[in-house]
């Protein structure tokens, strides 16, 4: 009994240990410049958000922060490389859906665990995907929009920015619970997805709105709905698919940021906390306004939720649809 107690005792005072080094390390964390990887290329709308955030939270930690892009395999490269790297909180990783929800539902194999090896932290924005069209189409309504694809024969043509992107998956959803007779036309990218629905090559687009908020505001397309819960703030006059009469769903491009599995849960905290402070802020809110996107912090608890919801959802949709990715 007293060999058990004395291992009891041990026990307790080396996780009181452990508790009191990582608070240690949290309260001066960080020390030395902070590495983001960006799974995707620069000038995307993931790259924008990061690099927003970083600049200011550097200038809170007093420390550089590097943005490392690598981009790659729908995002997987950049994030089995954070998933590889030490678990001090020097390498992050700025996340969108593809890496840790999509490519979980949509691929057999992953060289990694997205719910196991990837620890959440907080949310930094979300961009609303929109429902929008050729201001040569003869719709201004959701309503009217269903009207008119069930005129067409074989259904009305959207792009989107891949196949198993959020965009094609919302696309997919509306065809079998809203009533909307639709054929996807699948981009590389949304830049080339964009180009063709300007010039009215395609109809209909279901896209994020950040490269389309500049063509709303000139004219050349028209928004029918979001896709969000919530109305977008860049686009205030845009109504939600819930607002139309189309239950049940929303879709958005999140985005956040991530650490290995195995971080320290102080130095976690202390990132969310900053992250917080930063995202409040007056020109990050602006900043991401402009391109279409509202600044979104999150508790990592909260965010680890949404990031599993977003798997099952999706996952739902791909085998109803029998998506399959190459």
């Amino acid at each position: 009994m007293f060999k058990i107690n004395k291992l009891i005792r041990f026990g307790v005072v080396a996780s009181l240990f452990v508790v009191f080094i990582g608070g240690v390390h949290a309260a001066t964390y960080p020390t030395k410049p902070v590495r983001i990887i960006v799974p995707f290329s620069a000038g995307g709308g993931l790259d924008f958000t990061t690099r927003v955030v970083a600049q200011r939270l550097g200038e809170a930690w007093g420390q550089q922060i590097l943005i490392d892009n690598r981009p790659g395999a729908s995002g997987m490269i950049g994030a089995e490389l954070v998933v590889r790297a030490p678990k001090d909180g020097y390498t992050l990783l700025s996340c969108s859906p593809a890496e840790v929800s999509l490519n979980a539902a949509l691929y057999p194999k992953m060289a990694y665990d997205p719910f196991r090896e990837l620890v959440p932290i907080s949310l930094t924005a979300l961009y609303a995907n929109l429902v929008t069209v050729h201001t040569s189409l003869p719709a201004r309504t959701w309503k009217e929009l269903v009207a008119l694809s069930n005129r067409t024969q074989g259904g009305l043509s959207y792009g989107s920015s891949g196949t198993g992107s959020t965009q094609h998956l919302t696309g997919e959803w509306l065809k079998r619970y809203a009533g909307i007779n639709l054929l996807h036309v699948p981009y590389k990218g949304a830049a080339p997805a964009v180009v063709d629905l300007v010039s009215g090559h395609i109809p209909m687009g279901i896209l994020g709105v950040s490269p389309l908020t500049q063509h709303l505001k000139a004219g050349r397309l028209r928004g029918i709905v979001v896709t969000t819960a919530e109305r977008t703030s860049s686009l205030p006059d845009i109504p939600t698919l819930a607002e139309v009469g189309v239950k049940g769903y929303d879709s958005s491009q999140w985005f956040g940021i991530l650490a290995p599995a195995g971080t320290l849960p102080a130095i976690v905290a202390k990132i969310n906390a900053d992250l917080q402070r930063v995202l409040a802020l007056p020109d990050v809110k602006e900043r991401l306004a402009s391109q279409g996107g509202d600044a979104k912090h999150s508790t990592a608890d909260a965010f680890g939720t949404l990031m599993k919801s977003e798997y099952d959802k999706y996952k739902k949709i791909i085998a109803e649809a029998n998506i399959k990715v190459n």
